[in-house]
C-alpha cells in the first residue's frame, strides 16, 4: 500500500499563513486591550456614582456598554479592512474618549438637582451629546478605512485638499463675529442651533497636501548654502514655502485671535518639512519666525491695538492672571486652583467641583479632571496621549513610501502639538488658547476630526505591517512599481 507523501507548502503559501496568524494575533490583542479600557471607563462611572450620589446605580454600567458596542464595531471594521493595522491605537483612543464621556456625565451629576441624579438618562445632557458625537466620529471613521483601501489614494486630491483647508481655516475670519466668535476666538461657524469648527478638518486636508509637496520638493528644500555652527542652512529663495504659511498663521493669530491654531498650522508645517528633509536649520527658521512674529503682534497690540488688541489682552492675562482674577484672570486662576487643589492623587472621580470652572467641558477639561485624577491621573493621561504619538511616528518609520511617511510623522505630531497646546494654556505655560483637548472635549468637530485622523493612521499601519512578498502585500501596493523611498530608507518593514 502505497502512502502519497503530502507535498510541502510554497513559500507564498507559508508566507499568507504566517501574515494571516500575525494579523489574528494582533487583531485578538486589540479586542483585550479594548474591553480593559471599557472595565476601566465603567470603574471611572461607578466611582464618579459613588462620591456624588453615596450609592452605585444598577444602571452604571450602561454608558460604558454603549460605548463599548460603538468600539466594537470599529474593530470588527479593522479586523476584515485592516487587519494588519498597529493594535494599540484604537484601545487608548477609546479609552481617552471613554473616559471623557464618563467626565461629561459627571459633570451633568454634579449640576442637576440632588434628587434627579439618579434617574438621569444615558443620553441626557452634555455626556449624552458627547456619546452620540462618538457614534457618529466612529462611523465617519469607519467609513474612511472603507473607502481609503491605500493611503497613497488620497494623494490624487492633495492640491484639491489643500484649497479647501485654506478655506476652512480662513472662513471663520471673514464671518462677523455674532457667527463665529466665542470667548473672543473667531473658530467656529455658527447657523441657527448648529455650530461647526472648520479649523478641526483643515488642519488634515492641509497635512496631505503638505505631505504631497514635500515629497516632490524635498530635494531642492534639502540643498543647502552656508553652514553655521555646524547646521547647514537652506538658500534663501526656498524660504518661500515656510515664509508663505508663516505669514497664513500670523493672520490667523492676528484676525481669528487664536495663538493656539496659528501655532498649530505653522507647526505642522514647519516639522513635516524637517521630517523630509532632515534639516535642523528648518525647526530653527520656523521657530525664530513664529515666535519673533507672536512678538510682534504682542507689541502691536500694546501700541496699535485693532486687530491685535485680543492677543496682546491673552499675553497679559498669560503674564499675570491674577491681577485681575475676578473678570479676565477668572479662567485661568480658577484653573490654576483646581489644579493645585487635586494635589498628586486629586479628589476622587466625583468628589471635587469642576462644574465651576468656566468651560470646564470645553478648553478646561483637562483642569477639572486635574482635581478630581490629581497630578498622577493626569500623567497617567498624557502617556496615553504619548502611546498614541508613538504608534503613529512608528508606523511612518516603517512605511514603505515617502508620502505615507510625511503623512503619518505630521499627523502623529499634530496631535501631540494639540495636546501641549491646550495643557500649556491650562498650566500657564503659553496663553490661553480656543482648541479642544482632543478625545476629552466635548463638541462633535474635535471628535471628529480626530476620530478621522486616526482612521488614516491606521490605514498607513496597516500598510506598514504587511508582509513583504505576500498577497496581501501585493494587494495593498497599487500598480506603478515599487513604493518609494525617503532618503533611501530600507525597504523592508520595521516591526515594532
Amino acid at each position: 500500500m502505497t502512502v502519497a507523501a503530502t507535498p510541502a507548502p510554497s513559500p507564498a503559501t507559508a508566507g499568507e499563513q504566517s501574515g494571516v496568524r500575525l494579523a489574528r494575533s494582533r487583531r485578538n490583542a486589540e479586542l483585550s486591550l479594548l474591553l480593559l479600557a471599557m472595565v476601566l471607563v465603567a470603574a471611572y462611572g461607578a466611582t464618579v456614582e459613588a462620591n456624588l450620589l453615596d450609592t452605585v446605580t444598577p444602571d452604571f454600567w450602561m454608558p460604558a456598554a454603549a460605548l463599548g458596542a460603538v468600539f466594537l464595531g470599529l474593530h470588527l471594521v479593522i479586523r476584515f479592512l485592516a487587519p494588519f493595522a498597529d493594535p494599540a491605537l484604537l484601545p487608548a483612543v477609546a479609552l481617552l474618549n471613554g473616559l471623557g464621556v464618563g467626565f461629561l456625565r459627571r459633570i451633568d451629576l454634579g449640576e442637576a438637582p440632588v434628587p434627579e441624579r439618579e434617574s438621569l438618562a444615558i443620553f441626557a445632557g452634555i455626556g449624552g451629546r458627547q456619546l452620540a458625537w462618538t457614534l457618529a466620529s466612529v462611523i465617519l471613521a469607519a467609513g474612511l478605512l472603507a473607502l481609503m483601501r491605500d493611503h497613497r489614494s488620497i494623494s490624487r486630491y492633495a492640491y484639491t485638499l489643500g484649497l479647501a483647508g485654506i478655506v476652512l481655516v480662513m472662513l471663520p475670519a471673514v464671518l462677523p463675529a455674532s457667527i463665529s466668535e466665542i470667548n473672543g476666538a473667531k473658530l467656529w461657524v455658527r447657523v441657527g442651533g448648529f455650530s461647526i469648527q472648520p479649523g478641526e478638518f483643515a488642519k488634515l486636508a492641509l497635512l496631505v497636501f503638505f505631505a504631497y509637496y514635500l515629497v516632490r520638493k524635498r530635494e531642492v528644500l534639502s540643498l543647502a548654502s552656508r553652514r553655521f555652527l555646524g547646521i547647514d542652512f537652506p538658500r534663501g529663495r526656498d524660504l518661500g514655502p515656510v515664509v508663505g504659511v508663516w505669514l497664513v498663521s500670523l493672520l490667523v493669530l492676528v484676525f481669528e485671535k487664536d495663538l493656539g491654531t496659528s501655532l498649530l498650522y505653522f507647526g505642522m508645517f514647519v516639522v513635516t518639512l524637517y521630517i523630509a528633509t532632515e534639516r535642523v536649520s528648518w525647526l530653527l527658521i520656523g521657530l525664530v519666525l513664529f515666535f519673533g512674529g507672536a512678538y510682534l503682534a504682542y507689541v502691536l497690540g500694546s501700541t496699535v491695538g485693532g486687530p491685535f488688541a485680543n492677543f496682546y489682552v491673552r499675553a497679559e492675562i498669560w503674564l499675570d492672571p491674577f491681577a485681575d482674577p475676578t473678570d479676565k484672570g477668572y479662567q485661568l486662576v480658577q484653573g490654576l486652583l483646581a489644579l493645585g487643589t487635586g494635589g498628586l492623587f486629586g479628589a476622587g472621580p466625583g468628589g471635587g467641583q469642576p462644574e465651576i470652572l468656566p468651560e470646564v467641558q470645553n478648553d478646561f477639561i483637562f483642569a477639572g479632571l486635574g482635581e478630581e485624577l490629581g497630578l498622577f491621573g493626569l500623567s497617567a493621561l498624557l502617556v496615553v496621549y504619548l502611546l498614541i504619538v508613538e504608534r503613529g511616528l512608528r508606523a511612518a518609520l516603517a512605511v514603505r513610501d515617502s508620502f505615507g511617511k510625511l503623512l503619518a510623522g505630521g499627523l502623529a505630531f499634530t496631535l501631540g502639538l494639540q495636546v501641549f497646546v491646550i495643557v500649556g494654556g491650562i498650566s500657564k505655560l503659553i496663553p490661553l488658547t480656543g482648541q479642544t483637548t482632543p478625545f476629552l472635549s466635548a463638541g462633535g468637530s474635535s471628535l471628529m476630526a480626530n476620530w478621522l485622523l486616526i482612521a488614516v493612521l491606521l490605514r498607513v499601519s496597516d500598510g506598514a505591517r504587511r508582509p513583504v512578498g505576500g498577497s496581501a502585500s501585493k494587494a495593498a501596493r497599487p500598480a506603478g512599481g515599487p513604493p518609494e523611498q525617503l532618503h533611501g530608507a530600507p525597504t523592508e518593514v520595521i516591526k515594532p
